[in-house]
């Protein structure tokens, strides 16, 4: 009971208090005004800590308030969460497992979180330096080497000379290395062509 009244008292941490009235009203303890439920909304996505209290009872009613703010974004926008989701997390309650599906859920947003604000600073650094450039050079890298295994005999372009057949005794490094050398080329004009 004395978490209870710390809270509804205002001094629940750094968390604002909400209180909601019977009659459905939200009142922000820390504005002294009344708010809607896209007022909390807002609150949430610019990371706004509060909890939400019955004002008759003193009960954290957070987590409700909370599922109605998801429901009504689901049926006045843009739905975010595909019906099949929805069927299983309706399945996994009273399930063995649904005691593991609260932390499970947390991880897997803020693993979703993370990967995103490293794919944000990833596109604010410019392209040199994103992921996609990495994964182009790793498959740049690989049509290197399957080249140098699968085309030894490919002519040089008309700007160097063509690749002298080798002898019977000269080492196969000399072919490998002009083939670097001609996939080193193509690579530097495929690179001039992205800037």
């Amino acid at each position: 009971m004395v978490g209870r009244a710390k809270a509804a008292s205002g001094q629940a941490g750094d968390a604002i208090i909400i209180k909601k009235y019977a009659n459905r009203r939200l009142y922000n303890t820390a504005s002294s005004s009344y708010i809607t439920l896209e007022d909390l909304a807002r609150m949430v996505r610019e990371n706004v800590e509060f909890q939400v209290l019955d004002a008759k009872s003193g009960d954290d009613i957070t987590h409700s308030i909370l599922t109605q703010i998801i429901m009504d974004e689901e049926a006045n926008g843009e739905q975010m969460l595909p019906v099949s989701f929805l069927r299983q997390l309706i399945g996994m309650y009273g399930n063995s497992m649904q005691s593991l599906m609260p932390s499970y859920l947390e991880a897997s947003m803020a693993n979703f979180r993370d990967n995103q604000t490293k794919i944000r600073e990833a596109f604010g650094k410019g392209l040199t330096s994103n992921p996609f450039t990495a994964i182009h050079e790793t498959n740049m890298a690989m049509m290197r080497a399957a080249a140098d295994v699968f085309l030894p005999g490919v002519a040089k372009g008309k700007d160097t000379p063509a690749a002298p057949a080798p002898s019977s005794g000269a080492p196969a490094n000399d072919e490998l290395a002009q083939l670097r050398d001609q996939m080193a080329a193509m690579q530097k004009k495929l690179d001039d062509l992205s800037k």
